[in-house]
């Protein structure tokens, strides 16, 4: 299969990494959940080529992902801000953080806590059943339909 290939497959996964499954792509998602808005700002904490920042930045755009939004007329400046349909990828980078934390954050801990701001409390991202409420597991789950 080649990666071109991907938006075409009968496949979720498949039709997702083609849009979210470049190394930096995750990167730039997540400098946008950390309030980070604009190009210099990306370029300037990922260290990596204005050309692919701008890359990637246009593929989330095009795919409604992040939206541009003008923030100074003279130069025109843009900012890019998270969608309803990047704001619906916060539990896939919740996922992510957690998995790192757990796998590599070594004896100095995670980097970052997460707190709720509605109750205060720090948290840990769990997958919850939608009908019943309670925690989900890989070992819970079965699926149904072809394969």
């Amino acid at each position: 299969m080649k990666w071109s290939d991907l938006a075409q497959e009968r496949c979720s996964v498949a039709r997702s990494v083609a849009v979210i499954g470049d190394r930096w792509t995750l990167m730039i998602l997540r400098d946008c959940f950390l309030g980070i808005r604009r190009f210099e700002d990306f370029e300037r904490r990922l260290g990596i080529s204005r050309s692919i920042i701008a890359e990637r930045l246009k593929t989330l755009t095009d795919e409604g992902v992040l939206r541009r939004e003008a923030y100074q007329d003279r130069p025109v400046r843009h900012e890019y801000r998270l969608t309803d349909k990047g704001l619906a990828l916060h539990p896939v980078m919740m996922a992510i953080v957690h998995w790192g934390d757990v796998h590599y954050a070594g004896d100095e801990g995670p980097p970052l806590t997460h707190r709720h701001k509605t109750c205060g409390c720090d948290f840990t991202p769990v997958q919850t059943c939608s009908a019943c409420g309670e925690e989900v597991v890989a070992r819970d789950v079965e699926v149904r339909g072809a394969v």
